[in-house]
């Protein structure tokens, strides 16, 4: 299959499936893709085994789609760029301080507590191939807060803005510096421990310090650009370039690039509300654009997650190690998000439920699954991928479909203060 064939399989079955969601089933468009995609795929694998469709068809056009390729160096850019563009930086203002510190201390823990966990259990179920270190790999995996997945649940929900910035900053910051740790780790791995911490913690600031500058300095020079012309097609050209040459070259200078399409968002969206450097029908022209960009992609994206289970093949061992690594998730997170809220407390008054909301708004997503597929360690990658996928489908299905319950249980709506 080409490019071209791909591409139409994938809209059509998004069209129909997010037909059918929002006529019948009415769940929210993510997750009823994605659970949508997920009967699609099982289906798809019954008729396999019943051998009334060939694993010729279903090979070929699984293998025609390059999951992890097509989120890093395609969907990510946009997706991160789309969603920093639309969030408010006073608004972010008033949840800096938790979301810095979730996005790096937090995601640290949670790396760490989930490595140790991991270690333990899959030797216990006898993986011994599972070591200490691919064990923190796949803590470094499961830790970020997936932006995409996050953003695409609570933009539409009636949330405190605290809380809502708080989630949807964290999100939008920590899957460049848990990319960073995962980038880490694996360096350490394939160096057989010849690269020393001191190295992993200098490339961490490099990388980090190297993206956050960069988009900043992108961001600024598009913005001087855009306040100096009156052309919405030239704006939008303008800024489709920031998202895919700005990423580009934030990967050849070895910076993080997610943190600076999150950078760039932020300060061209500010910029343009702030001291209007776009007309109001420019504005209005490019945001419509970056909102429909941002809708299309996260729809493909969630229906191809879904898809993905057609190639997720788990022995029982690993499917019951899949299920208690939910529990892991979960745990880690609970604790890793105590800590620093413990500290902030010292400082800021913390309302009722903030631990159980953040703890259970830790959304993990289509970010985790591309780190995983990336791995060519084959054997590492079959424990993995499906124990990943386990995780995900469950923040994802449940926790995101259950989100908004929570929130309600703690009264935490827009009339009401987080900290």
């Amino acid at each position: 299959m080409n490019l071209f064939d791909v591409s139409a399989i994938l809209l059509t079955g998004c069209a129909v499936a997010s037909y059918i969601n929002h006529k019948w089933i009415k769940l929210p468009l993510s997750i009823g893709l994605l659970l949508l995609a997920m009967a699609l795929g099982w289906i798809g694998l019954t008729l396999k085994n019943t051998g009334l469709i060939s694993d010729y068809y279903i090979q070929e056009l699984l293998s025609s789609i390059n999951f992890q390729e097509t989120v890093f160096h395609g969907m990510l850019s946009f997706l991160l760029f789309a969603g920093a563009l639309q969030v408010n930086i006073d608004d972010l203002k008033t949840a800096m301080v938790p979301v810095i510190i979730t996005a790096t201390i937090s995601t640290l823990i949670s790396t760490i507590l989930i490595g140790f966990a991991f270690y333990f259990l899959a030797n216990q179920f006898g993986f011994s191939i599972v070591t200490l270190p691919y064990a923190m790999l796949f803590g470094a995996i499961l830790s970020p807060t997936d932006p995409i997945t996050a953003m695409s649940i609570t933009k539409k929900m009636k949330i405190s803005k605290k809380i809502e910035m708080t989630i949807v900053g964290e999100s939008l910051f920590n899957d460049g510096v848990a990319l960073v740790f995962f980038l880490a780790i694996l360096d350490i791995i394939k160096s057989h421990g010849e690269t020393s911490v001191s190295s992993a913690a200098h490339l961490f600031l490099l990388e980090v310090g190297g993206g956050i500058l960069f988009g900043a300095v992108i961001g600024w020079i598009a913005s001087q650009m855009l306040s100096r012309i009156d052309a919405y097609h030239i704006e939008l050209l303008i800024t489709l370039t920031v998202a895919t040459a700005g990423y580009t070259i934030a990967e050849k200078l070895k910076f993080s690039a997610p943190l600076a399409m999150v950078i760039a968002g932020l300060i061209i969206g500010h910029q343009s509300r702030r001291t209007k450097i776009m007309e109001a029908h420019s504005r209005n022209f490019v945001d419509s654009f970056w909102e429909v960009m941002d809708d299309l992609l996260n729809a493909m994206l969630f229906f191809l997650l879904g898809l993905e289970m057609i190639a997720i093949d788990a022995p029982l061992r690993v499917a019951i190690l899949g299920v208690v690594a939910i529990f892991i998730a979960l745990a880690a997170r609970f604790i890793s998000v105590a800590i620093p809220l413990t500290i902030i407390r010292l400082f800021y008054p913390l309302k009722r439920g903030t631990l159980i909301i953040l703890t259970w708004g830790g959304l993990r997503g289509a970010l985790s699954i591309a780190m995983v597929l990336s791995l060519e360690h084959a054997d590492i990658k079959e424990i993995f991928l499906p124990c990943i996928y386990f995780v995900v489908v469950f923040s994802i299905a449940v926790q995101g479909l259950t989100l908004s319950r929570v929130i309600k249980r703690y009264k935490i709506t827009k009339k009401k203060v987080l900290m």
